[in-house]
């Protein structure tokens, strides 16, 4: 199975920011959707992994909408909570997404934990299903350290308190091309493009 330049895709999000991000990576080869668009329903995420949430949500969209779908999944984990909050990270920020708060709970468990560790990490799965078909799943991760208070004004989520292996800067103070020349996401659609494209 191949994606072929010039199709449309649905892509699984009600979030419409994120149909611009998701074209650029695909280098702007193909014509995206979002479900949100469609007025298809959101899935539960019931699955325990970057990976199972990424497929749900692409087979679910493919299966509605009768096209070709792509879902991404993505979050935060930090060693010395043992990965959380992983596939909470959005839930965390609540539905108002404050990700300020998500931070200050990030902080408050690693003091509890009383770990001196700051280790972690961004995922990014990619999932890409046919309707009636296969579906195709990738991952991108970066590693890091944590540092607190939060730093930089860019980025979204916990980019303020994440800083990438090989810098000093955290991703909430780099602008959007040094971030995406390395980023999680980045190194998904790097083996997505790999997988059903090049």
């Amino acid at each position: 199975m191949r994606l072929i330049k010039g199709m449309r895709l649905v892509l699984a999000t009600h979030n419409a920011g994120k149909a611009p991000e998701i074209a650029a990576l695909l280098d702007g080869n193909y014509e995206i959707v979002t479900a949100g668009q469609l007025n298809l329903p959101e899935p539960a995420e019931t699955e325990s992994t970057f990976a199972g949430n990424a497929m749900l949500k692409a087979r679910h969209a493919a299966e509605r909408s009768g096209e070709v779908a792509i879902a991404d999944d993505s979050g935060l984990s930090v060693a010395a909570l043992d990965g959380a909050p992983g596939i909470f990270s959005a839930r965390w920020a609540g539905p108002g997404k404050d990700f300020a708060a998500a931070i200050r709970k990030v902080e408050e468990r690693l003091e509890e934990a009383g770990s001196p560790d700051r280790s972690a990490w961004f995922t990014s799965a990619l999932a890409v299903a046919w309707p009636d078909g296969p579906c195709v799943v990738v991952e991108g991760r970066v590693d890091g350290s944590l540092v607190f208070p939060p730093r930089g004004e860019r980025g979204f989520g916990y980019d303020p308190i994440f800083i990438p292996e090989g810098s000093d800067l955290t991703y909430g103070e780099m602008d959007r091309v040094a971030k995406e020349a390395d980023s999680h996401r980045t190194r998904a659609f790097a083996r997505l493009k790999a997988a059903l494209i090049d």
